[in-house]
């Protein structure tokens, strides 16, 4: 593996830690346009390939049947914190297809927000399904096959139709079968596939480019679109990295995190897709190494990028919040 230094963490005059990593670009035709480090390096976007896995909810004709609104769908994208407007959905969504949360196969959790979760644990709450960060993804994969007759139990088997239809849908934007991809088990149970980071970018770019055969898939693919830019907060929470990132560009960059420092951009406009994969795993300098690159290839201006860039990339406070430290974007250049 050939990993190139992306991110730097500095306490005083000192550097004090260094995060490696993998990123690529590319476009709609399957060229990689810029990389930093080595893109055929194997890993899993975990959550970042939520916005392929929602293409079966809207194109199947489910989320339509269940009177879904943009909202939903963006949430079907979400790893969220389980913030009030987002668990409510959650509930709206389960009812509407007369479930318990005990059919979602993503375990119980409790709110992410420190505010939220003692508020929940001060009244006497414990952890809950609709909580989990993946529970409206699950959500869509009931839907899915509410709409195509199959079972809702068993929906996180790799062979349960729901997923091969997301395997489907995928294995179009990839360029290859999806199904003979390695596989994992995610964190919220269901499927995790493994490819190179240059492939995802590839994906990710015939995504933005709603680049399928069919007009159904086309159309669904702009649809995730066009809740991904309406309903930023839904795909994580009020003011997050990821909504500031959408809001900045006003649309025009569309985010997505996954697990383990991994994070994707679509660029619908301009067809691209750009994959960022930090190799020890922390969600620390991703976002920031993601708007680097897009100051690189003239999506952000300096001024811009650098605004944003303090936005989404907090400096290093001690424990009466002094400003001691920063995170440094060292993207190398190419070549």
């Amino acid at each position: 593996m050939s990993f190139a230094r992306l991110a730097e963490v500095w306490r005083g005059p000192c550097v004090e830690s260094v995060h490696h990593g993998v990123a690529a670009v590319a476009d709609a035709t399957g060229r990689v346009l810029h990389a930093w480090g080595d893109p055929g390096v194997v890993t899993f976007p975990r959550s970042a390939l939520k916005p392929f896995q929602a293409i079966g909810l809207v194109e199947s004709g489910a989320a339509d049947a269940l009177g879904l609104g943009d909202e939903h769908i963006a949430l079907a994208c979400a790893s969220h914190r389980a913030e009030d407007f987002q668990v409510a959905l959650v509930r709206d969504w389960l009812r509407r297809l007369g479930l318990g949360e005990e059919a979602l196969v993503c375990g119980p959790d409790l709110p992410r927000g420190a505010e939220d979760q003692a508020a929940w644990l001060r009244a006497g709450g414990g952890r809950s399904r609709a909580f989990h960060n993946c529970s409206g993804k699950h959500c869509g994969f009931l839907s899915v096959a509410r709409r195509i007759g199959a079972p809702a139990a068993g929906y996180d088997d790799p062979a349960h139709p729901a997923q091969r239809l997301f395997l489907a849908a995928f294995s179009e934007l990839l360029g290859r079968d999806a199904a003979a991809l390695p596989r994992g088990v995610d964190g919220c149970g269901l499927p995790a596939l493994a490819l190179p980071v240059g492939d995802m970018a590839r994906a990710v770019a015939r995504h933005a480019a709603a680049a399928a055969a069919s007009e159904s898939r086309r159309d669904a693919i702009r649809r995730i679109h066009a809740a991904m830019r309406a309903h930023p907060d839904h795909l994580s929470g009020r003011d997050q990295p990821t909504s500031r990132l959408i809001r900045a560009t006003e649309g025009r960059v569309l985010v997505k995190g996954g697990a383990e420092g991994f994070a994707i951009a679509l660029v619908p406009e301009r067809g691209l897709g750009i994959a960022v994969k930090i190799a020890d795993g922390a969600s620390r300098a991703r976002m920031g190494v993601l708007i680097a690159i897009l100051r690189r290839i003239g999506l952000l201006g300096e001024d811009a990028a650098e605004a944003l860039g303090a936005a989404v990339e907090p400096p290093v406070l001690d424990s009466n919040g002094r400003v001691v430290g920063r995170i440094a974007v060292t993207l190398p250049e190419e070549g």
